[in-house]
């Protein structure tokens, strides 16, 4: 952990995002690599935030400041700015459902806040919507409830990316998906499903490279606050997926 860490405040990429540094509009922070090792912390070992080792403070405080840090989209900013350095010669994208922990609901609704919270037969669970590039790196991220089609996040996605060609499983067989990256000049690189009346042919050869992606989700869920979801609000479970993409991408 002492490794990844030092990795985390390179100064050229993560040290002047954070908000309490030397010379920041504001107050200064106490120790900003503490926090942040507390919060690594919490989200590798998955334990409840009352748990917290007293080496990194009140736990209270820490949760209060990573709330901050949500709200304010430093962890969005610092994530973003680390996968704009992406390769554009193909991606991909997939979904993967992790448990939402019982004590994960019973956020208060205000407004009709949607939590990201699915219940079906086999519990409570949320979906985690993911576009990686041709390293296999994260570019763009979102959560669904774990009822969602894997679809639905496809184009919302996509706005933000241009790359020239997309990979995706069967599940993303759709001719108004297709038809969008036709119009946009990508390359859709998606296996037709068996019922369709006319098979599209597909380059099985880059469609291979989606174990990417795979391999991305297997490495975001060694985080077991992660794998596990804890976090009653969209926002911090969001933050937190978000940060774990950060570790993997310094790594």
């Amino acid at each position: 952990m002492i490794v990844t860490i030092s990795k985390i405040f390179r100064p050229f990429c993560i040290k002047d995002l954070l908000p309490g540094r030397e010379g920041y509009v504001g107050g200064t922070a106490a120790d900003n690599r503490l926090f942040v090792e507390a919060v690594l912390y919490r989200y590798c070992a998955g334990i409840p935030w009352r748990d917290l080792p007293p080496r990194f403070g009140d736990w209270k405080n820490v949760h209060r400041r990573l709330r901050r840090w949500c709200e304010s989209g430093v962890i969005e900013r610092i994530f973003r700015h680390l996968a704009a350095d992406h390769d554009n010669e193909y991606m991909m994208i997939d979904s993967t459902i992790v448990r939402a922990h019982q004590h994960s609901a019973g956020a208060l609704k205000k407004g009709g806040a949607d939590q990201a919270i699915g219940r079906s037969r086999g519990g409570l669970t949320t979906k985690i919507h993911a576009i990686c590039d041709a390293l296999g790196n994260p570019v763009e991220l979102d959560i669904t409830p774990g009822q969602d089609a894997d679809i639905t996040q496809a184009e919302p996605l996509l706005e933000k990316i241009d790359p020239d060609a997309f990979l995706a499983d069967k599940a993303y067989d759709a001719d108004r998906l297709i038809d969008r990256l036709t119009e946009r000049g990508i390359t859709p690189v998606i296996p037709p499903k068996r019922n369709r009346t006319t098979q599209r042919k597909t380059d099985f050869a880059l469609y291979r490279e989606r174990n990417l992606i795979e391999r991305f989700f297997n490495k975001l869920k060694q985080f077991r606050a992660i794998a596990t979801r804890y976090d009653k609000l969209k926002s911090t479970f969001l933050a937190a997926v978000q940060f774990a993409s950060i570790i993997i991408l310094l790594n």
